[in-house]
């Protein structure tokens, strides 16, 4: 995987972003959380980061937007520094399903009825029951603290109109979870637990905030700045795997082939990625494509990794 000056990126990043705007144009923001749809359809924008601190940024880079379905890497790995692997995996799978990020077909189709994996909604439901706090005001503040240090600003906070929006209107998370609740897979209390799960997906960030977040992941757990070690290595390779076999929905496989790159995205249009040793890249581009992933921000992604060769396979 071929290193590039950050210069040369420079130069030719405004035209890439600009190269695949348009194709914002053939996907619809996310209109079922009533807040998201009012996101501004045709922006999108890029930061990458890279492992000497240098930067390049391009087109609506400065938006603000919720993580969203992004989030769910990092209580992945908090439950996993919580609890180590075996209890965590013993509530929720390792496997792709195929299937929407909000279906919860396999859930009674398939024994044992655990989530087939953390980065679609009933597992990211469950790994949030998974965190440890006396209460889901203390819970959420341990998942918004973690994410502040991991992306190097304090000023991280959830988007309470967002917030409130998925709340009123997450009637198919809460039969989600109550499904769990009844299968004896999802522990405590029903609400405290959704609650939780929409207030981190509500957390608000910017394209750079996500570009140093995907750092420390493409670093291996450490600190890009100080070499401190954040989170474990062995979580860190968990966290990628998923990433790569998960985390671009029922799109990851095609996206493994035309990007070849550890991604995860949300329904807000957001889209965390890492080049490995290199690069953290944060993109943001809230209309979407059938999947539920950025439209322009896909394509962007797949003219960067081409252009760059830096796809892993």
């Amino acid at each position: 995987m071929p290193s590039y000056e950050i210069g040369t990126i420079r130069e030719r990043l405004a035209n890439w972003v600009e190269a695949s705007r348009p194709y914002a144009a053939s996907g619809c923001v996310a209109s079922y959380i009533p807040e998201l749809a009012k996101s501004p359809h045709h922006a999108l924008g890029i930061s990458l980061l890279h492992a000497s601190g240098e930067s390049a940024t391009a087109g609506d880079c400065g938006n603000r937007f919720t993580m969203q379905s992004i989030s769910k890497v990092f209580t992945l790995i908090l439950a996993l520094m919580d609890n180590g692997e075996e209890e965590v995996f013993r509530k929720v799978g390792m496997e792709p399903t195929g299937d929407n990020f909000n279906s919860m077909l396999k859930l009674e189709l398939v024994r044992p009825g655990i989530p087939f994996n953390p980065m679609i909604n009933a597992g990211a439901i469950t790994i949030s029951s998974l965190i440890r706090g006396s209460s889901p005001e203390e819970v959420y503040r341990r998942i918004l603290d973690f994410l502040r240090v991991l992306a190097g600003n304090q000023r991280l906070s959830c988007d309470e109109e967002v917030y409130r929006s998925e709340s009123e209107t997450g009637n198919l998370n809460r039969s989600i979870a109550y499904f769990l609740k009844q299968n004896g897979v999802l522990s405590g209390n029903v609400e405290d637990v959704l609650d939780v799960y929409f207030r981190h997906c509500s957390i608000q960030a910017d394209c750079s905030d996500l570009a140093r977040m995907a750092l420390v992941l493409a670093c291996g757990g450490l600190d890009p700045q100080t070499g401190t070690r954040l989170i474990p290595r062995r979580y860190v390779q968990i966290a990628k795997t998923f990433m790569t076999t998960c985390g671009m929905y029922n799109a990851s496989g095609e996206f493994a082939i035309q990007v070849g790159l550890p991604a995860k995205s949300g329904v807000s249009g957001g889209i965390l990625a890492l080049v490995p040793g290199q690069y953290g890249i944060g993109v943001f581009g809230p209309a979407l494509n059938d999947k539920g992933n950025s439209q322009a921000g896909v394509h962007l992604l797949e003219v960067i990794s081409r252009e760059l060769d830096w796809s892993m396979f």
